[in-house]
């Protein structure tokens, strides 16, 4: 995948350096409902702290080009304070792909997790092991636990997005800190029966065989569409279309899967953006397939 981002760049006649971290990330944390009497200062230092530990990180054996680092945005929204240090609240990432010959970046992912529990004493150091990720204390190694989780889940979805399957080995070590997650009271979200849109089903279908079509799906999109379309629109949709293709197939025998509904969070607009212009047997067949895979934006599709 990084020689594919290499060879894009270097065919837009960039000079680049190359360095180790894969992320360029923004660590965003809004602690408006925790009460005054929490000294405001330890989420400062713990936004500082996430940010330096995401983005100096090496998470993979691949080197990247300072360009080629993936965007990604993590915010943090404490809802309680529990008590000794312990917080609770919601995780939404994003993360975006640059799309072949333009400015634009394609959303990868954009997803909200409403289950995050950890303990964090400022100035603690902020680690995560994924030999040992529980741990000493499952409260405070949660924070990182989660964190980790969906940096694997970008990297799988931006490693497939280049290359047929390449995401695999970062959707393998989500699934790895699924299996050996933090587990305490008051932490949730890493069980099945945690709910039916939580980290042990997203990287479930990641990793699921009856799910890989999802991968050749990724790779569609991007490297047959959207990469395509600055040369050759009809080409590009086409691309797109036989992705919408697949992940129908996905979801007509995996009813009620998480994976549908996550990879369309955010793409609808842009979804709308590559039909409009499109032949009417394509905007027709676009409007069916996401009219019925993604129900929530229905009217948006309905324009097509």
């Amino acid at each position: 995948m990084v020689q594919i981002r290499l060879l894009l760049v270097l065919a837009l006649g960039l000079t680049v350096k190359v360095s180790g971290q894969e992320l360029q990330s923004r660590v965003s944390i809004i602690a408006n409902k925790v009460s005054s009497q929490v000294d405001r200062k330890i989420f400062q230092t713990l936004q500082g702290g996430l940010t330096n530990f995401i983005n100096s990180r090496k998470w993979t054996s691949d080197a990247f080009a300072t360009s080629e680092r993936i965007q990604c945005s993590f915010l943090i929204s404490i809802d309680q304070d529990l008590g000794n240090n312990v917080f609770k609240g919601k995780l939404t990432v994003q993360a975006a792909r640059p799309v072949y010959n333009t400015t634009y970046e394609s959303p990868l992912i954009n997803f909200q997790d409403d289950n995050v529990v950890f303990k964090y004493v400022e100035f603690q150091p902020i680690e995560f092991n994924e030999n040992r990720v529980q741990g000493n204390d499952p409260l405070v190694a949660n924070l990182t636990a989660v964190i980790a989780f969906y940096i694997n889940i970008i990297l799988g979805l931006d490693y497939d997005a280049y290359a047929l399957r390449g995401g695999d080995l970062y959707f393998q070590r989500a699934w790895n800190i699924v299996n050996n997650a933090p587990s305490a009271r008051d932490i949730a979200g890493w069980k099945s029966f945690d709910g039916l849109r939580n980290r042990y089903w997203l990287a479930e279908n990641m990793n699921n065989n009856r799910f890989a079509l999802v991968h050749d799906a990724l790779y569609a999109y991007y490297r047959t569409g959207l990469d395509v379309f600055f040369e050759n629109e009809e080409a590009g949709r086409n691309g797109i279309l036989n992705a919408l293709n697949y992940l129908n197939t996905v979801q007509t025998e995996n009813l009620n899967s998480m994976i549908i509904p996550f990879l369309f969070q955010g793409k609808a607009n842009e979804l709308v953006k590559v039909f409009s212009k499109g032949t009417t047997e394509q905007r027709s067949r676009a409007r069916e397939l996401l009219s019925k895979m993604d129900i929530t934006n229905m009217a948006l599709y309905k324009t097509l």
